[in-house]
């Protein structure tokens, strides 16, 4: 899928803003707006809602800031009529987690899943002068969603129906139209799709490109530009391939964009003209070892959320830059989508910075009594997750927009099918092997795949490491597990299972993906007490001491990047706070602590494994 572009041919009409907004009458799953058809006519007894933003935030009232069911949104909007040879694209960026939208009245689409941009052809719906658009969202999630909810229903004598929808995750249930909401006029016979891949040889940069178009008609001619604006290779054809004399390759930190300028001409005429930016670089896991550009690369970064204040997980450029301007001035090279895809801008923004990405579609809490899991509870009475979740359907949909979206991206590295799934337990393999296959397959540059795997009692009979191209290890020795003033304990454990996997899966690269400790900014002791500054300094550089023993580590991705809005409970106060840096992204102690560590350790050439 395209991003929207403005270019000679194409045009953006934004409809982000203050829109109209209200909660549907009934809680639940069953919306009375939907049964009386309140599309049908303007909403009454609305509030305004900016868009983009999460709406939860939006309310001083608990019980407002965590309803759970369907919501409202509408505003009107006026558009030139299309030409004959025009069409007009109505674009969600996202709509958190199932929405439903009405033109004037009509329904015109509906999408399951809020992470990825979905669009409808609204050319012949449009009328002359005033349009209303209409979207019902409803943010409810149990187990047949991508997050993973427990959704329950419940009539309580002489208090009446209660409803409650809590998250199998540690992470708020923002909801809302969070991404940006675009008017789009293109040419009808246009550029749908483009597929890039790029390799090198020696100096010499290699680009395979397809062009999808809505017709058979017209010629294409592709150009490379590069960031002197200079045109360095040209081709005609819907597909080819090209070579660019004297390449300069995409790496970590150091990154490089072509752009493949697609023109389509009919009978000399020029219909559509489309940018894609991308980047010539090479990915590989080979001899257990992660490669970009043929060398050892070291994943320095974190794991972290589309996560601030007010904004809640809404698309926001200014925090967008400043968090990836921190990352790099701490000399991290890379992070985790974790745990869903984040915004087109945030991608675009990875590219131009040299960011190393690791892409990950929203399969978090796939697992059955999660905190039962996390916390010692009794599962013998609960359900069988593999045979309790009915995600699978809508698992390989959500990869495939992925990866559909995201494919040319240079800054991604490798695909996530998963976070912390119950992975250790009968079918997790049955489920898991098809959709790893399914990104390998589906994914033109053929990248590496992976799903992150969660620590628990049973990790030594993991059944889905194994199918994984690299071992992404959430570990929490030292906090978690053996959490406290014997830290040297702990980092016994973490060596031992070290040991266990460079046994049995020797040739598998192994990144963690998430290690942290809860820290309470200001927070202070002089001993090796839990939640201080001095103790997330201790628990960090415990675990690197231990990192840096065993070549086949490849890489470190701190959990978390700064502390970040969860549900209520009592292992939370006001949120996660395993952040580096809290929410307002001010640094803890241990960030210093890593800065000076990342800055000495290179993005490329280091720690090759003895062989």
């Amino acid at each position: 899928m395209l991003y929207p572009l403005e270019t000679e041919t194409r045009n953006i009409h934004s409809l982000d803003g203050l829109w109209r907004f209200c909660f549907d009458a009934r809680e639940g799953r069953d919306s009375e707006g939907l049964e009386k058809e309140i599309y049908r006519a303007p909403l009454k007894e609305t509030i305004s809602m900016p868009v983009p933003s999460a709406w939860n935030d939006m309310f001083e009232d608990q019980k407002d800031r965590e309803f759970c069911g369907w919501v409202w949104y509408e505003r009107e909007f006026s558009l030139a009529p299309p030409k004959d040879d025009e069409s007009l694209i109505l674009r969600f960026g996202s709509a958190t987690h199932r929405a439903k939208v009405f033109l004037n009245g009509e329904q015109i689409t509906e999408h399951t899943g809020g992470f990825t941009p979905f669009e409808a052809d609204i050319t012949g719906r449009v009328k002359k002068g005033t349009n209303r658009l209409t979207v019902a969202l409803c943010n409810i999630l149990d187990f047949s969603t991508l997050p993973v909810g427990n959704y329950k229903e419940e009539e309580i004598p002489g208090w009446g129906k209660v409803v409650e929808n809590s998250p199998n995750f540690d992470f708020f249930n923002y909801a809302g139209l969070q991404r940006h909401i675009l008017i789009y006029r293109v040419p009808r016979n246009r550029i749908t799709d483009i597929t890039i891949l790029s390799d090198f040889e020696g100096d010499q940069g290699i680009v395979d490109y397809n062009v999808d178009l809505t017709s058979s008609k017209g010629d294409v001619l592709v150009e490379v530009i590069d960031e002197e604006s200079r045109v360095v290779a040209s081709q005609t054809g819907q597909r080819s391939s090209l070579r660019i004399g004297k390449v300069t390759l995409w790496n970590p930190r150091k990154a490089y964009l072509y752009t493949l300028r697609v023109r389509l001409t009919e009978g000399g005429v020029l219909r559509d003209v489309y940018d894609e930016s991308f980047g010539i670089r090479r990915v590989e896991v080979k001899d257990g070892q992660f490669l970009i550009n043929g060398r050892p690369f070291y994943f320095k970064g974190f794991g972290k959320h589309e996560d601030s204040a007010v904004r809640g997980r809404a698309v926001d450029p200014v925090m967008n830059l400043k968090d990836i301007r921190l990352i790099k001035w701490m000399g991290g090279n890379s992070l985790r989508t974790s745990h869903y895809c984040y915004s087109e801008e945030y991608m675009r923004l990875c590219d131009r910075e040299g960011i190393v990405v690791i892409d990950e579609v929203p399969a978090v809490g796939l697992m059955v009594g999660f905190g039962a899991a996390m916390h010692s509870g009794d599962r013998e009475k609960m359900p069988k997750t593999w045979e309790a979740m009915k995600t699978a359907d809508h698992h390989r949909d959500v990869i495939g927009e992925m990866i559909s979206r995201d494919k040319n991206h240079p800054s991604v590295v490798m695909w996530s099918v998963g976070n912390e799934p119950e992975s250790w337990t009968e079918g997790a393999d049955e489920y898991f092997g098809p959709l790893l296959d399914l990104a390998r397959k589906i994914d033109p540059a053929g990248r590496p795949a992976t799903c992150v795997l969660m620590q628990n009692r049973s990790g030594r009979e993991d059944l889905v490491a194994p199918l994984t191209d690299v071992l992404c290890l959430n570990r929490y020795y030292g906090w978690y597990f053996s959490g406290g003033a014997r830290l040297d304990r702990a980092m016994t454990y973490l060596a031992k299972e070290l040991d266990h996997w460079h046994e049995t899966l020797p040739d598998k690269p192994i990144i963690f993906t998430e290690y942290g400790a809860d820290t309470v900014a200001g927070l202070h002791d002089t001993g090796t007490v839990m939640f201080t500054e001095e103790y997330q300094v201790r628990y960090y550089q415990a675990n690197h001491d231990v990192f840096d023993r065993y070549p086949q580590v490849a890489g470190e991705q701190a959990w978390n990047f700064a502390d970040f809005a969860t549900s209520q409970g009592i292992i939370r106060v006001q949120g996660n706070k395993k952040g580096l840096f809290t929410r307002e992204r001010q640094p803890k102690q241990a960030v210093f602590t890593l800065k000076e560590r990342w800055e000495a350790i290179p993005d490329l050439g280091w720690k090759k494994p003895d062989r």
